[in-house]
């Protein structure tokens, strides 16, 4: 058996944790530059705020209705997720992260160590919130694809109370009755339309669907969601992932950049982010995409892309940062205004394999781990280059942005006893 322990609207929740006058109340998460809404709690679905459309298109409606717009707290999620997952780490042998929310965890063997399945998921819920203040659901079945069933169950449909178990085949046929092709793991918009040509209307009628028809009409992938509907297990989480083969840091500015040093620095901001994740990965790149372009929307788009190619493959943020200050020199245009810019680390392969050079160091991968260990300990950006500015305007616009209460000292909360 698998359970799949996910968050309720967790980006939501997470900015409740610290201010509980907002529990029961609509709220949406905004994107980079407070663009569109990425994520909206059930109070605000049901006023009528979409997720994914511009936040300037639904102001009026979020003002009409009182509904909170925030900007991405990033730092306080990743910290809140981290702290999740390691008490719902606590409840199983093993434990896959499967994203910032969710989390799978293998129940095999743990009977009789755990012999109601049901109240331990209950256990899980409870921990969570005492610890975390995050509300959760569970879901529990067979299969990875019936955990995810079970988890949009305890979700969505009424009675479950945060807890589902199929554990029986009457359970199982009266979840995927309830249910639509969409809301199973791995069938999409155009999957389902076309199963709704071919009279599957929910997720039952799916699994009834003949494995050998199911993949010659669509795909392996999709007979092996058949099969786990029905009990047969055919998917394994993945305990290693792949390395990544390009690594992409972008980001689009609050402020447009109109001088050569403003680019310079924000090019070389992204290049550390960029770096920091090879890095992570154990990768190093052979060549490096820079590009910077003002607005698609302008009167007159323009931009400039350059590919560097280095002499060894290298993960070194020095010479990286180099390099790019160098060809900023050579493309900078004085009538642009720039209002997006980023990195690509392109030709990546494994550090243990590269041949260095015997008479000249490339890069020194001993400052390059040092680096690391301290922006591990003090938090990111703990230490950085002076080439990416002390104080740079071209910052991501978060005007709505909470306090990062549990990575900043400035804003950890203070109580006051009396």
């Amino acid at each position: 058996m698998y359970a799949l322990v996910d968050a309720n609207s967790f980006y939501c929740s997470a900015e409740q944790v610290f201010r509980p006058e907002w529990r029961g109340r609509p709220i949406v998460v905004l994107s980079n530059n407070d663009g569109c809404i990425v994520a909206a709690n059930r109070q605000a679905k049901d006023v009528g705020i979409p997720k994914f459309k511009p936040y300037f298109e639904v102001k009026a409606l979020c003002d009409k209705h009182n509904v909170i717009a925030l900007s991405s707290n990033y730092e306080l999620y990743a910290s809140l997720s981290a702290h999740m997952m390691d008490v719902i780490g606590r409840f199983a042998p093993r434990q896959h992260i499967y994203s910032i929310d969710e989390s799978f965890l293998s129940l095999k063997h743990c009977y009789p160590a755990i012999p109601n399945l049901t109240e331990h998921a209950h256990k899980i819920r409870r921990a969570v919130w005492k610890e975390t203040r995050l509300p959760v659901c569970v879901g529990i079945g067979a299969t990875l694809t019936l955990a995810k069933v079970a988890n949009h169950a305890a979700k969505k449909l009424m009675g479950y109370n945060g807890v589902c178990h199929i554990d029986s085949n009457e359970e199982r046929k009266a979840v995927l009755l309830a249910i639509k092709p969409t809301d199973v793991w791995g069938v999409g918009n155009r999957i389902a339309k076309r199963l709704d040509l071919m009279g599957i209307k929910n997720a039952f009628q799916l699994a009834s669907m003949p494995p050998g028809l199911a993949r010659k009409s669509f795909s392996i992938e999709i007979e092996r969601t058949v099969r786990e509907l029905n009990g047969e297990e055919c998917k394994q989480w993945d305990e290693a992932r792949a390395d990544k083969k390009q690594i992409f840091s972008t980001r689009s500015m609050e402020d447009r950049v109109t001088d050569k040093e403003a680019l310079k620095q924000a090019l070389s901001k992204h290049v550390g982010i960029a770096a920091a994740k090879a890095r992570k990965q154990g990768s190093v790149c052979g060549s490096m995409l820079i590009f910077a372009s003002n607005s698609p929307f302008d009167e007159r788009p323009t931009g400039f892309k350059q590919t560097i190619k280095f002499s060894f493959p290298t993960a070194d943020t020095l010479q990286m940062t180099h390099a790019v200050t160098a060809a900023t020199d050579a493309l900078f245009q004085p009538n642009v205004r720039y209002y997006k810019v980023g990195i690509g680390l392109l030709d990546l392969c494994s550090s243990s394999h590269v041949q260095s050079d015997l008479f000249e160091t490339i890069s020194d991968p001993k400052l390059m781990s040092v680096y690391d260990a301290l922006n591990a300990r003090f938090g990111s950006g703990a230490m950085f280059l002076a080439a990416q500015g002390i104080s740079p305007k071209w910052r991501m616009r978060r005007d709505r942005l909470t306090p990062q209460y549990t990575t900043n000292w400035a804003d950890i909360p203070k109580i006051q006893c009396r």
